[in-house]
């Protein structure tokens, strides 16, 4: 990955700054466009899709009154996962970020929108709205891809502990709703705090998050078994939601690694970013600092139309369905501007996203320099990096990397 000021060749030095500003002025223009065509087809879109969420929600909870049957087990289990995933992604994420503000309906606004998800709206607002889109990709200010409880860079310094990482991202992806709500918490950096210290912003916070984890807790673990148990399914009912909870957060916890994490998607040094980044500076950094599926319609919806997410991040605020139709007029603007627009089929894009997981909890070089031959000293030498000291550890970093560059080199 490697923060794009540090790698050898940077994708954007052929930009003048007058350029810059021109694609900002040309991107804006693609924005108003859609601002100025939002309507009635954009309204009864979203109205569809709510609607048809909430009736395959219901009707799939009925079915699971009769899970104790194995075939309405699995039918009501899927059907359950596809509404959780629907609310979760093209519904709740696309109206906290005010998609659908424009509508003035006070049932699909920003302002009054709680999700199916263990954080609360408000705590994801911050984190999400006004952290992550503000400060995209940049070391230090942007939490989201997992800086903190991931290395996810090379300038990262390695550490044993890193080994688990593979391990620790698939526990996340499991249980994604959960390491969201304690993102939003900066939980980690509040834990820190000693406890007669805690801001009381934070301890609000907390609270308002436990409230919310018992509440969902509660519907999918305890009213809804709760109405199967007079027709003998309140186990079977329970794991159906347990399997609905867990297909949502594999699945969301996917888009949102093939958006950000895969390989070719720059990162940014806290400081090269100006003081006062200007329009044209943003959008050239939410290009680079994100990466599109490509895929069918029913992908596109399913994933909330994070599929296009080099478009969503220049225009988070624009309604979901039209992004495909902005996609082709970014993409010009990427090949005439001379830019890589990143975009692969699912399959490709989670492949990348995880091998950069493995790749980066190995100390730099280690993937690159071990093939099957010396795969027994390469193990012995990474034995060595784990469990002697610092200095140790070191001296074998800067002989992998020196291993690493001269064998690039040589190929």
């Amino acid at each position: 990955m490697t923060a794009i000021t540090k790698k050898p060749v940077n994708p954007t030095a052929h930009l003048t700054p007058e350029d810059i500003e021109q694609l900002g002025i040309e991107l804006d223009a693609i924005r108003q466009d859609v601002l100025d065509t939002r309507g009635e087809k954009d309204a009864a879109y979203i109205h569809r899709v709510v609607n048809v969420q909430r009736r395959l929600e219901l009707a799939s909870r009925a079915v699971l009154l009769g899970s104790a049957l194995p075939p309405l087990w699995v039918l009501g289990t899927v059907g359950l996962s596809v509404a959780k995933i629907l609310e979760n992604m093209e519904i709740g994420h696309n109206v906290m970020h005010g998609q659908w503000d424009w509508m003035r309906d006070p049932k699909i606004h920003s302002t009054t929108w709680e999700w199916d998800n263990a954080s609360t709206a408000d705590g994801w607002k911050h984190a999400h709205n006004e952290i992550h889109h503000t400060y995209t990709n940049i070391v230090g200010k942007d939490n989201d891809l997992g800086y903190g409880i991931m290395r996810v860079d090379e300038d990262q310094r390695w550490h044993p502990m890193y080994l688990a990482q593979p391990l620790w991202n698939f526990i996340n992806a499991c249980f994604f709703e959960y390491g969201i709500a304690a993102y939003d918490l900066e939980l980690g950096r509040n834990l820190r705090i000693p406890k007669e210290k805690r801001s009381a912003e934070f301890k609000a916070n907390l609270s308002k998050t436990l409230k919310k984890i018992r509440k969902q807790a509660t519907k999918d673990y305890v009213v809804n078994p709760g109405l199967a148990i007079p027709f003998g399914a309140f186990l079977p009912t329970l794991a159906a939601n347990f399997t609905a909870n867990l297909v949502r957060n594999i699945w969301s916890h996917s888009v949102i690694m093939c958006g950000h994490f895969p390989e070719g998607v720059e990162t940014f040094e806290k400081k090269s970013i100006p003081e006062r980044e200007t329009r044209g500076e943003w959008y050239l950094r939410q290009m680079l600092g994100s990466a599109n599926i490509s895929g069918s319609k029913a992908m596109h919806i399913m994933s909330g139309n994070l599929s296009h997410q080099i478009e969503h991040h220049l225009f988070p605020d624009l309604p979901s369905n039209r992004y495909a139709e902005v996609a082709p007029k970014v993409q010009a603007l990427f090949e005439k501007y001379d830019l890589n627009y990143h975009s692969a089929p699912l399959p490709q894009q989670v492949y990348s996203a995880w091998h950069k997981v493995v790749r980066l909890s190995l100390p730099n070089g280690w993937l690159e320099t071990t093939n099957a031959k010396n795969l027994p000293e390469q193990a012995k030498l990474l034995w060595a990096m784990t469990t002697k000291g610092p200095k140790i550890r070191r001296a074998a970093a800067a002989r992998l990397q020196q291993q690493a560059r001269k064998q690039a080199r040589a190929a």
